[in-house]
């Protein structure tokens, strides 16, 4: 367990297979690592993004962004608030009659929420909404939505050094590009890593990827990302999804959360179903966290996880 602050870390994560009759039959290896238990608050690939801007903030105010189910709202608050740093939260949306659990959890951990419509949130990089904001809330130091930014990518490629060094593929949900941008940093040539996006319509993602890398347009690349495994859209979900989240729990005791680990979880059985990986390939599946979002997605939809 790791201190960071006042802030217990269980880190690296742990590392373990996960024997399946598919995977047997398939002859694939598949590695869990488990990021969901770095912090019950600050999970996965949010405290891995974090780490970083935490620091470069130097006690400065943080303001970032996110939408109503955001884990990335929920674990900035949590973590400026072990950090006794001032945290606001600009929330795509008007505000909501009800609070859902997400939105809840991070106020009572001390983010001020400010609420802006949908179409004022579409210009929130534009230079005229940020001079807007620095002069509001006294020039905060700002974290782009879901920490997409070089000091997320530093944060995600360090989960490449506590993985064994003869995996071939590694598979990760994709929301903003941070961590399949960061993961890729640290991959040798023989390795790829696929991105399994939550967002429908989200092929702009290869460009904001290759932003965040600063890489040559026409140069090869060592991640994929696929889109058919969004069912229907961020914060989106089919029966189907669920119903293979609960087997997957009853069988392996492992949790996923409907809007980015299960999906991609999803993505990773069907694809060894596809013959997409080789016999006897070594698979890494990250699990990014994201299961405080799980009591929310309940009551949207009236549905029973685990």
């Amino acid at each position: 367990m790791l201190m960071n602050g006042k802030i217990k870390l269980q880190l690296p994560s742990p590392i373990h297979e996960v024997i399946d009759d598919l995977f047997i039959e398939k002859k694939v290896t598949v590695l869990f690592k488990r990021d969901d238990l770095i912090h019950q608050d600050i999970s996965g690939n949010k405290w891995r993004k974090l780490k970083y801007n935490l620091e470069a903030s130097k006690g400065k105010n943080i303001l970032t962004f996110g939408g109503a189910f955001s884990n990335h709202i929920a674990a900035s608050a949590v973590a400026c608030n072990y950090s006794n740093i001032k945290s606001i939260g600009i929330i795509r949306g008007e505000r909501p009659k009800q609070m859902n659990s997400t939105l809840l959890f991070a106020e009572r951990s001390g983010m001020q929420l400010e609420f802006i419509s949908r179409q004022e949130y579409k210009a929130k990089n534009t230079p005229e909404f940020l001079e807007k904001i620095n002069k509001k809330y006294n020039e905060p130091f700002i974290i782009p939505e879901g920490g997409a930014n070089q000091e997320g990518l530093m944060g995600c490629a360090e989960v490449i050094h506590e993985l064994p060094d003869d995996f071939d593929y590694i598979i990760t949900a994709v929301g903003t590009g941070a961590t399949i941008a960061g993961l890729s940093l640290g991959l040798k040539d023989n390795q790829k890593v696929y991105g399994i996006s939550v967002l429908k319509g989200a092929e702009y993602l290869n460009n904001e990827i290759e932003d965040l890398l600063d890489l040559d347009r026409d140069r090869s690349k060592n991640y994929e990302l696929i889109h058919d495994y969004h069912f229907g859209g961020y914060a989106k979900i089919k029966l189907g999804l669920i119903q293979f989240m609960n087997d997957f729990y009853a069988k392996h005791g492992i949790k996923t959360d409907p809007i980015y680990s299960g999906k991609s979880l999803y993505a990773l059985y069907d694809m060894i179903q596809k013959d997409v990986f080789p016999p006897n390939s070594k698979i890494i599946y990250y699990h990014c966290g994201g299961l405080q979002g799980i009591e929310g997605m309940e009551k949207r939809y009236g549905i029973d996880l685990f």
